[in-house]
């Protein structure tokens, strides 16, 4: 595919046409699921974008900023592909190539493959607007649609928690500056600790991402508000 000229706009829309980026998003969940991993294929994919998007747009950010969160979340996962480990900074640098030929803007390029590069837990950071974006909206899925393995007696904790949360949602009050990861559990499957016992590292990196965004992060498990 022949190079575009630098500076043109790119929408998800071109991101997600672009043949490498399918195969690579179907292989990285292709491989995760034969590591026992949780689903990170076109629904995580499609569900980070338009969270990441949403976040933004709430917050009263430009459209474009917005766009760029779009595409930095439908592609984070990527890197997967070729390998779990380090799979943020992977993917940021096979994306770095994908976007120029795609024609984009070389500061956007940047600003995309930063994010996508630092939204691992352990490691990222929110380096920049579009970066918080993905961090909140990837952290912020969990449920049982997640869950690839069917036989409940293989369940790790992992899918255990996931399966336990019946619903999720990210809500973003620009007003009050707050970014609250509202979760219905069923502690009938796993006690609200577990929860905490494996994503207590995200929720940090939540907030911290919450706060580069100017907002407080919060948790509200079942009605109740826990941090």
């Amino acid at each position: 595919m022949a190079e575009s000229g630098a500076g043109e706009r790119v929408t998800l829309e071109r991101v997600r046409a672009h043949p490498v980026v399918g195969a690579l998003v179907r292989a990285a969940n292709a491989h995760l699921a034969a590591q026992g991993y949780t689903e990170h294929g076109s629904r995580h994919a499609e569900l980070v974008a338009r969270v990441s998007y949403n976040v933004l747009a709430h917050l009263g950010r430009s459209r474009r900023e917005a766009e760029l969160a779009e595409i930095a979340g439908y592609t984070h996962d990527i890197g997967n592909a070729i390998a779990r480990e380090a799979h943020g900074q992977v993917g940021a640098a096979i994306l770095v190539g994908i976007l120029r030929e795609l024609g984009m803007d070389p500061d956007e390029i940047a600003t995309v493959a930063g994010a996508v590069g630092n939204h691992e837990e352990g490691v990222g950071q929110p380096v920049n607007v579009v970066s918080a974006a993905l961090i909140l909206a990837d952290k912020s899925d969990v449920h049982r649609t997640r869950v690839q393995i069917r036989d409940p007696a293989r369940f790790d904790i992992h899918d255990r928690v996931n399966y336990a949360v019946t619903r999720s949602f990210l809500r973003v009050d620009a007003e009050a500056k707050v970014a609250r990861l509202e979760l219905a559990v069923d502690t009938t499957i796993v006690p609200l600790m577990e929860y905490f016992e494996i994503f207590l590292t995200r929720m940090l990196m939540c907030r911290r991402a919450a706060e580069f965004l100017g907002c407080r992060f919060e948790l509200e498990m079942n009605g109740v508000r826990l941090l």
